[in-house]
């Protein structure tokens, strides 16, 4: 049996739109083993009603995809899925579900493709590399997609505490990609690269002070406040408690990056979203360093 653990992932971090992600100390397990024949598929947890068990799955087809590339063809698959990660949230649970279904075959194989070459092919299942390049590299990610390569960068994650606030209602990458234009201001553009520029280095040196200020964004979350009732005031109420307030992804999903305070922060972010007739929980965690890795290989 093949056990691997997958983060969760947070993508864009404020100015990073499509080009930033980090990763979260909170997991999904895929376990896989080969067997004679068929395939047969167990979820357990997060989307255990929601999700296929048929060759429709996604770890099954990230599977399949690296079994192609490499010339490979089992007999048959067990896989189960033990996942912590919730569904369309903007946490990362697609990419997850890739990560984990590409390493697992990998093992498989024996080690057939190497990082550089996971981190390509999980891109192209997903279509964009936020998500899957700090599911599979841990730490915060830069990533830029062009001409169908990745060309990725990792950066250490300083201690910090995230707070992650959930609001019980499911929210697809494709609505949240509605609501943006199609051309921006160019005062906004310089200013999210600007921003971009000065989060990065804030990581880089340490320095929260300058993270803090890095955080702020212009490209994206102006306009997906429309349709994320709680999100605005939580941003404008909280943000000074904290290093900064954004979206997870293309949300729902609210973060809070914090030094201190962070209980108080996400019993208000809670609360905030009650005001709206939002129901939420949050967590606290921490970012990771590590990736995706195998934890046990019985064979």
């Amino acid at each position: 049996m093949i056990d691997v653990k997958v983060p969760a992932t947070t993508a864009n971090l404020g100015p990073g739109f499509d080009t930033l992600g980090m990763g979260l100390s909170f997991y999904n397990e895929v376990q896989v083993k080969e067997t004679a024949s068929d395939l047969e598929i167990e979820i357990k947890g997060e989307g255990r009603t929601q999700l296929p068990t048929t060759k429709d799955n996604l770890i099954y087809q990230a599977m399949k995809q690296l079994f192609t590339k490499v010339g490979y063809k089992p007999d048959g698959l067990y896989i189960k899925a033990i996942n912590n990660i919730p569904l369309a949230r903007g946490l990362g649970s697609s990419a997850a579900a890739i990560v984990g279904g590409l390493l697992a075959a990998n093992e498989l194989v024996e080690d057939k493709l190497s990082i550089s070459e996971l981190v390509n092919l999980a891109t192209k299942i997903e279509g964009h590399p936020d998500n899957v390049s700090p599911a599979l590299l841990g730490g915060i990610v830069v990533s830029n997609y062009k001409n169908n390569r990745v060309i990725y960068e990792k950066i250490a994650v300083p201690e910090l505490k995230i707070v992650v606030c959930i609001p019980d209602y499911e929210l697809s990458t494709s609505k949240s990609r509605e609501v943006l234009p199609q051309q921006v201001q160019f005062d906004d553009a310089v200013f999210n690269v600007s921003h971009m520029g000065l989060l990065l280095t804030g990581f880089l040196k340490q320095d929260y002070k300058i993270i803090k200020e890095g955080l702020k964004d212009r490209l994206h979350q102006p306009y997906r406040e429309k349709i994320l009732p709680g999100f605005e005031k939580i941003r404008t109420q909280l943000e000074s408690k904290a290093l900064g307030i954004v979206l997870s992804g293309s949300g729902p999903t609210v973060i809070a990056l914090t030094l201190e305070d962070e209980e108080e922060i996400g019993r208000k972010m809670v609360d905030f979203f009650a005001e709206e007739d939002v129901e939420a929980k949050y967590v606290v965690t921490t970012p990771t360093n590590q990736g995706a890795q195998v934890i046990m290989n019985k064979k």
